[in-house]
């Protein structure tokens, strides 16, 4: 069994769904409080222990790529300035130089093909996945349980969630075959099925450890659901040929790429947080009273 060293994040998306913010700016660095979105997925993919993070970017991307670069001329100025809080997290949230990769989708024909993009800097290496949309909120990262779970049983790994039996048709759903500690067997896997077709209700939640085979199925992959290399596909098929596992996350995710997604994920956050609990808390307190209040009037 091989050690997971390297991840792959995509960042290649066009965030159609947050226009018109992101006519400007990438989706990615949206912030979570004052966090980019990508930063909670570098922050989960370290404290799993990943090495080397390779980013599948696209057009219009370069801000991620300077938000991850060092800038002499920001931490001499708050050096300067005395302002010795904010250049110390500076320092904290540098990546080690060699530590990073950044290789382009020049076409947006899907997240498989996407996580095909980064086959030569991953190599023949098991790596980790991870859809920085999908946000992890919890005590520990939902990376860290997968590649735990990894170190017992080798194989694929993704993390699940159970969704509402009723809501299978929006999520990639996964069958539940033989339980193995905390997690369990996949022995199905299907995009987005009807409630009565689906295997089960437990639902792949942006969180996977691959084998480098997949690479193999991806390149010769026809084009499915939507015109695009579908990931889901590729993993169905790797299933004919090596064992699949499935972690439900002890924690929240929360889907980043919807509006409403991400302002829970703002508020989860702010919340889970000492310097700005207070100020948030409160005020939402005083609305939701006078919200009941308003409506018991009525």
């Amino acid at each position: 069994m091989k050690r997971v060293r390297k991840a792959v994040i995509p960042v290649a998306g066009l965030g159609t769904r947050f226009l018109p913010a992101t006519k400007s700016m990438p989706k990615e660095m949206l912030t979570i409080v004052d966090r980019p979105v990508v930063q909670y997925a570098v922050d989960e993919a370290l404290e799993a222990g990943i090495e080397h993070i390779v980013f599948v970017t696209g057009r219009n991307k370069s801000a991620i790529e300077d938000y991850f670069d060092l800038q002499p001329e920001l931490n001499g100025f708050l050096a300067r300035s005395g302002k010795l809080e904010q250049l110390n997290c500076l320092q904290e949230l540098q990546l080690p130089a060699g530590s990073i990769s950044f290789t382009r989708q020049q076409s947006p024909l899907g997240l498989g093909h996407a996580v095909w993009c980064a086959r030569d800097m991953i190599g023949d290496e098991p790596f980790a996945l991870l859809l920085p949309d999908m946000v992890s909120f919890g005590e520990k990262g939902c990376l860290a349980g997968i590649m735990d779970f990894y170190e017992r049983t080798g194989g694929n790994v993704i993390a699940v969630e159970q969704c509402h039996p009723a809501e299978t048709n929006r999520y990639g759903i996964v069958g539940k075959g033989k339980e193995f500690g905390a997690g369990f067997a996949i022995d199905a896997m299907v995009e987005k099925p009807a409630p009565t077709e689906a295997p089960s209700n437990y639902y792949i939640n942006g969180r996977y450890l691959l084998q480098p085979e997949v690479f193999a199925i991806l390149g010769r992959q026809e084009p499915g659901a939507g015109s695009e290399i579908q990931l889901t596909d590729a993993m169905l098929r790797l299933l004919a040929e090596q064992p699949f596992f499935a972690v439900p996350f002890e924690g929240r995710m929360y889907d980043c790429g919807s509006k409403e997604g991400f302002v829970q994920a703002n508020v989860a956050f702010a919340l889970a947080r000492n310097d700005v609990r207070d100020h948030v808390f409160d005020p939402i307190a005083a609305m939701m009273s006078s919200l009941e209040q308003r409506v018991a009037a009525e």
